[in-house]
């Protein structure tokens, strides 16, 4: 127990926020990964959670534009990514032919 009274309150302060901060992180990774998924929010919505975040304190804004930029690039790739290949009757997804295995020549000793 701290020997300070406003201490006492210092710390009730710090658990609210605590919570607060910690809740508003989940959603924001929650977000993030819908939007990667292409499930959730749009793109905009979450990029702008992350900067309201930032702007309240709750994470860094360098970690917000860092989060931004790597969102805007999965999704960029999504975009681009080739279809899932289809499954077939045995319920497995078909292999592509495997690479031969390629011998080293030089040793060295």
């Amino acid at each position: 127990m701290p020997n300070i009274k406003a201490a006492e309150k210092w710390s009730r302060q710090t658990e609210k926020r605590s919570v607060r901060n910690k809740d508003a992180k989940s959603r924001l990774k929650t977000a993030y990964k819908k939007a990667v998924a292409g499930t959730g929010d749009s793109a905009s919505s979450v990029e702008s959670q992350f900067d309201k975040a930032a702007a309240k304190g709750i994470i860094h804004p360098n970690k917000a534009a860092r989060k931004k930029s790597r969102l805007a690039r999965a999704i960029a790739k999504a975009a681009t990514a080739p279809a899932k290949p289809v499954k077939t009757k045995a319920g497995k997804a078909a292999k592509p032919a495997a690479k031969p295995a390629s011998k080293k020549t030089s040793k060295k000793g």
